[in-house]
């Protein structure tokens, strides 16, 4: 399918095959329509315990389970809204739904915002004794968890409020994502065979590992010149976005929103410091491998454009979607015949939108709700990368389905803390598998090169973004403005920090990265991909060992959903992450797998 984005078919002009199945959640808008008219109805049902929570147990037991109901029923019409609307970001009927139910939520999130004020005024004693009841055993995970959230819980006026601002505290995130992905174009391109195609977001990976540095370097200034432009509105999105986050933690009594982002969790900061620390310490190996790249390449000075582009130029591989499924089906044969029997209906189902088409959302991510498939977006080019994505992609949603049909919708949602572990793990297994599939040797320093790359890209990058992350938090909480020159300056910084060993005088538009990366929007999630990759570089270890024990260990944790603590679930599941011995292995890995290329390239 052609990357010209002049010449990008609608997504309604794609094959039917190709595209998501969504009629499963509703038929059509008509019946998106008819139960979103039902949403008041769900909200009055949990609105008439108002009141009412400490007359007895069983009355506090009735209003837990209308709330989940009420939200079960809410979280759906949102679902298809947001998987319909990113389809094609520039459609207005897509955006209106995708708009209403967000407008509904925020005004139903004040209507409701009473649950947990009215519980935290309760007597601690009369509290306690209904945490005991038999009837509230069910939900005693949730209520512990809102006694240790008591200081940060406000009045019931005050959430109200904030309930109904979060439209409004959301808009610059909104007015980003829409800039991004709807409104910004990027020019052509010339390709290696000096074709000139249209540069979007899905292609531009591609562009980046040509094994011609000219077509590289095209594509790094065109996306980095283009971002320039509007650099200021870029400047003023984050800016408002951070000061959303410094602001909901100072009135919530966070010491920070770093802390306030975490709580959640119950993850201790302790856990993001030492991630930086352990990579910070371990960047050695990573200058140790851009000096593999670039003897390998036969660079006197290297760039940052240079960094993804396989280490072996004349191996192009193009894959079908057809040879990449069975790749992924057959690399994911160790976690078992039940687990493959479920991965089948990922494609028997239509969990998966696999085409880049015009408008539609960029990048690739699972998404789904308790009453739906877990859905699965791509923009599938056919780079060995996009195989990598498809199996990533997958590990999040046979996750998905595990937790929801072995959890109850109340806790059937796993915490954000171990969103990457299941999706890096299936890569990696795939790693392995193609390791031993093909003998040929530029095809195996193909594949060293990507799982090199993955690891760079997954621990080194992302905690490099973790690190930029919590500074510009820093600096919103003092108060400071993120200009452009600002973010610009400091992020060309920390780049150097973190290449400059090697990359000692970077191409000056790096500095303007931090303007697309959408994970800057959501409040501190990056470092998960890292401390996810470090925890897959375990599990999946345990999961090739053939070791029974270690499997069902494995497939505890897909199935854990939310019903214990994050920490524990993963201790149980073979790994410690409250200590940063898991980075540190996961980078003695990569340096193993840096040797090896140093011996075949």
């Amino acid at each position: 399918m052609s990357s010209n984005k002049n010449s990008l078919p609608l997504h309604r002009d794609l094959p039917v095959a190709d595209t998501w199945d969504l009629v499963p959640m509703f038929p059509g808008a008509e019946a998106w329509e008819k139960d979103f008219a039902e949403v008041d109805r769900y909200s009055a049902a949990f609105i008439a315990f108002r009141g009412r929570l400490g007359e007895s147990p069983a009355v506090m037991l009735e209003a837990f389970e209308a709330l989940d109901r009420f939200e079960r029923f809410a979280e759906k019409l949102y679902c298809y809204a947001h998987l319909k609307s990113d389809e094609n970001t520039a459609d207005s009927e897509n955006k209106s739904r995708l708009g209403k139910i967000e407008s509904k939520f925020a005004e139903v999130s004040g209507a409701t915002a009473w649950f947990e004020p009215e519980i935290m005024a309760m007597d601690e004693t009369k509290l306690r004794t209904f945490l005991d009841a038999p009837e509230l055993e069910f939900y005693r995970k949730s209520m512990e968890e809102l006694l240790r959230q008591r200081p940060h819980i406000l009045s019931e006026k005050e959430e109200r409020l904030l309930g109904l601002g979060g439209d409004v505290l959301g808009a610059a995130g909104k007015i980003f994502s829409t800039l991004n992905n709807a409104d910004l174009t990027f020019p052509a391109v010339a390709d290696e065979h000096g074709k000139k195609v249209q540069l979007t977001h899905g292609n531009y990976i591609k562009f980046l590992e040509s094994g011609r540095r000219p077509v590289r370097k095209r594509a790094f200034e065109a996306m980095f010149d283009t971002y320039g432009k509007f650099r200021n509105t870029m400047a003023a999105t984050l800016d408002g976005n951070v000061k959303r986050h410094v602001y909901s933690a100072k009135i919530r009594n966070y010491p920070s929103a770093l802390e306030a982002s975490l709580f959640s969790d119950n993850v201790p900061v302790a856990v993001y410091d030492n991630l930086i620390k352990a990579v910070r310490d371990k960047l050695p190996c990573l200058h140790r491998y851009l000096n593999v790249r670039r003897k390998a390449m036969g660079l006197r000075r290297m760039d940052m454009y240079d960094i993804y582009n396989p280490l072996v130029p004349d191996y192009r591989l193009k894959v079908s979607f057809e040879q990449a499924a069975e790749w992924v089906k057959a690399a994911l044969r160790p976690l078992g015949e039940e687990y493959c029997a479920i991965l089948e209906k990922a494609f028997e189902q239509r969990w998966i939108d696999i085409h880049e088409c015009k408008g539609k959302r960029s990048g690739a991510y699972s998404s789904g709700c308790y009453d739906s498939y877990p859905y699965i977006l791509l923009n599938f080019n056919g780079t060995l990368n996009d195989v990598f994505t498809l199996a990533h992609e997958l590990g999040h949603s046979m996750h998905s389905y595990y937790s929801n049909r072995h959890q109850e919708y109340h806790y059937a949602d796993y915490s954000i803390f171990v969103a990457e572990v299941a999706s890096t793990t299936n890569e990696l297994l795939l790693h392995d598998y193609l390791m031993k599939q093909n003998p040929e040797p530029a095809f195996k320093s193909y594949l060293l090169c990507h799982l090199a790359d993955e690891i760079r890209g997954t621990i080194y990058r992302q905690t490099m973004f973790a690190e930029f992350e919590k500074h510009i938090h820093e600096l919103g909480e003092r108060s400071v403005t993120l200009t452009a020159d600002r973010l610009c300056k400091d992020y060309g910084k920390l780049n150097h920090d973190y290449f400059g060993a090697v990359i000692k005088k970077a191409d000056h538009r790096i500095e303007m990265e931090w303007a697309r990366i959408p994970h800057f929007y959501y409040n501190f999630y990056v470092y998960k991909y890292a401390t996810g990759m470090s925890a897959a570089v375990k599990l999946s270890r345990n999961i090739l060992s053939g070791d029974p024990v270690k499997l069902q260990d494995y497939l505890g944790f897909l199935k854990a959903g939310d019903s214990r603590d994050v920490l524990d679930i993963m201790k149980d599941a073979g790994v410690d992450l409250s200590t940063p011995a898991p980075v540190y292995e996961a980078l003695d890995k990569f340096n193993e797998v840096v040797g090896e290329l140093e011996r075949n390239c």
